[in-house]
């Protein structure tokens, strides 16, 4: 399975981006999908996932300002990314997280998408 991630870019502070990433094939077992973001000299974090189900998790920094959704039927994941700040520059990853009780559970990555937010 590959995670093909697109919408990065540069935008200006307070500015709006949305990141797209889509699975290349089906995932049976999917259990969540999200984003993660790394920036220079940092530790990679969590930004924001959503469960098949419709559970959500945000990184603190970004609760009000970015929305995660899915597509569970084509196995998308978006991220709605408004009032940018600086400290949102990364490089934002997707991930995948398909899970057969007892079985396996496996994490998948996409290539990563750089976000840069400077005027």
């Amino acid at each position: 399975v590959q995670l093909v991630e697109s919408g990065g870019g540069l935008v200006q502070p307070g500015g709006a981006l949305r990141l797209s990433c889509a699975a290349s094939e089906k995932i049976f077992s999917l259990h969540d999908m999200g984003w993660y973001r790394q920036a220079p000299g940092k530790e990679r974090e969590l930004v924001a996932a959503i469960t098949v189900g419709g559970t959500t998790n945000y990184a603190d920094s970004v609760k009000g300002r970015f929305t995660v959704s899915l597509d569970s039927a084509k196995n998308t994941v978006y991220l709605q990314m408004n009032s940018l700040q600086a400290d949102d520059t990364a490089v934002y990853y997707c991930n995948a997280h398909d899970v057969f009780p007892g079985v396996y559970d496996v994490d998948y990555w996409g290539q990563g998408t750089q976000v840069t937010v400077s005027s």
